[in-house]
């Protein structure tokens, strides 16, 4: 009998030990970085405001701020993820930033190319200037893809940097002919007469928002990792499984009026859809990017330097994605 109180105590003892553990980790907060709260951050807004983290046992700390200094947040360990893969993340990666590409948002970058409403097709913009957010970066990239594709070489247009807020005026004073527009700008410039003339995210496969960590919180806490990643896809599944509640997250956190967040949905719908695991078609475009801005040109980078989609593939096929 006197055993058998002892065994039971010490049992009652380890359950106690258990669940404080457990709740220990439950607890464990996380930062994570976002550069800014768009479109791309979606699946990460979901994943916060409708508890997903919470419901993979995580806490979850979204901190607004720069890629670059996120990027010296993630080195020093006051960060422990980036939200986004893009030119800067992997820029960092291949200056000695021992960091990987893990999850994204989506793989198709979502880009208008929009113009004059005179402008019947792509010939007619033949010699004419159009508008990106930065010459050689991911806009003007992208767009020369994706007319590369249509037939129209590099030398055919003339490419024109214009601050992205402004690229709509320069489209209304005419300025440029032509712009490459990303939500919710393009929406704006739609209601103002401009008619998309390509879509640019429909022929370009390049990896837009997502997360990025160091390969030591990689090596060191390979459950939490997959965790956020399950969380972020969950987030994508649910706002493409409940419209009306993702509208109220688009006009709620992202301050966008009620069209524009229709809109935004519609793009929600076409590009949210996919797995969430990194390509190389994807990265390679993005280091694409980086190098039309004249950086590691003589170097060749090869995608395991740079992503890691070993846990976007793991729930991918626990979730059912087909690929």
């Amino acid at each position: 009998m006197k055993f058998g109180l002892t065994a039971a105590v010490l049992i009652l003892a380890c359950t106690v030990f258990n669940l404080r553990a457990a709740n220990a980790q439950e607890r464990r907060r996380i930062r994570v970085s976002n550069a800014t709260l768009s479109y791309s951050a979606l699946p990460l807004v979901a994943a916060r405001e409708w508890k997903l983290f919470h419901e993979q046992g995580l806490e979850v700390e979204v901190i607004l701020m720069r890629s670059a200094a996120a990027v010296a947040a993630l080195v020093s360990g006051d960060l422990d993820y980036q939200s986004g893969i893009g030119p800067a993340s992997i820029s960092a990666t291949l200056t000695g930033v021992d960091s990987r590409a893990l999850w994204s948002s989506t793989n198709r970058i979502t880009y208008w190319l929009m113009a004059k409403p005179e402008i019947k097709n792509l010939n007619q913009l033949r010699g004419k200037k159009i508008g990106v957010s930065g010459l050689g970066g991911t806009s003007h990239v992208a767009l020369s893809i994706a007319l590369e594709k249509r037939g129209i070489g590099p030398k055919d247009f003339a490419a024109v940097s214009v601050p992205g807020g402004n690229l709509v005026q320069s489209l209304d004073s005419g300025f440029v002919d032509a712009a490459a527009l990303n939500p919710p700008t393009m929406f704006f410039a739609q209601r103002r007469g401009f008619v998309r003339v390509l879509d640019i995210g429909s022929l370009v496969e390049m990896a837009s928002g997502g997360l990025t960590a160091m390969t030591k919180t990689i090596r060191s806490r390979p459950d939490e990792v997959k965790r956020v990643i399950r969380a972020l896809q969950l987030g994508k599944r649910a706002m493409l499984a409940n419209r009306e509640r993702t509208l109220a997250l688009i006009t709620g956190v992202l301050k966008m009026d009620k069209e524009t967040a229709v809109e935004t949905y519609k793009i929600v719908q076409e590009s949210f859809n996919d797995t969430g695991i990194p390509t190389q078609e994807g990265i390679g475009n993005i280091i694409r990017a980086i190098k039309a801005e004249g950086r590691f040109t003589e170097r060749n980078v090869g995608f395991e330097e740079v992503a890691d989609p070993r846990f976007a593939i793991d729930v991918a096929k626990e979730l059912g994605y087909k690929f």
